[in-house]
């Protein structure tokens, strides 16, 4: 047994049997868990339609990029550029935010854990 998991242990020794599941649920997640968690919660509503216009952002980039490949003429060239840059920005830019997302309820997760150890430790 490596450290973490004697810690492990420890904690679901001291705990009771509601604790313990409670405990149980705070394990680490896989990235697909993590995607989806994110669309739980009281902001759940807000990450759904971020999540479809990310997807408009992206499906406009196609399109423009389409376009840039299909136009011979340099101001069209220009206009099909800067439109594909701004809608891979935007969609980027709500990526980001979703990640920042996923990460926050893995640091919350976390805390929570900790929040039970000190609690265990004091029992």
């Amino acid at each position: 047994m490596n450290k973490l998991e004697d810690i492990d242990a420890l904690i679901k020794e001291t705990l009771t049997q509601e604790e313990a599941k409670f405990y149980d649920e705070l394990d680490e997640q896989n990235i697909f868990q993590m995607i989806f968690g994110i669309f739980s919660g009281k902001n759940k509503w807000i990450l759904i339609v971020m999540s479809i216009v990310q997807v408009l952002w992206f499906v406009l980039f196609i399109y423009c990029a389409i376009q840039f490949f299909n136009t011979d003429e340099t101001n069209e060239l220009i206009r099909w550029g800067i439109f594909g840059s701004l809608s891979i920005m935007g969609s980027s830019m709500l990526k980001f935010y979703t990640w920042m997302q996923m990460d926050k309820k893995a640091l919350l997760r976390e805390i929570k854990r900790l929040e039970l150890l000190v609690l265990s430790s004091k029992k």
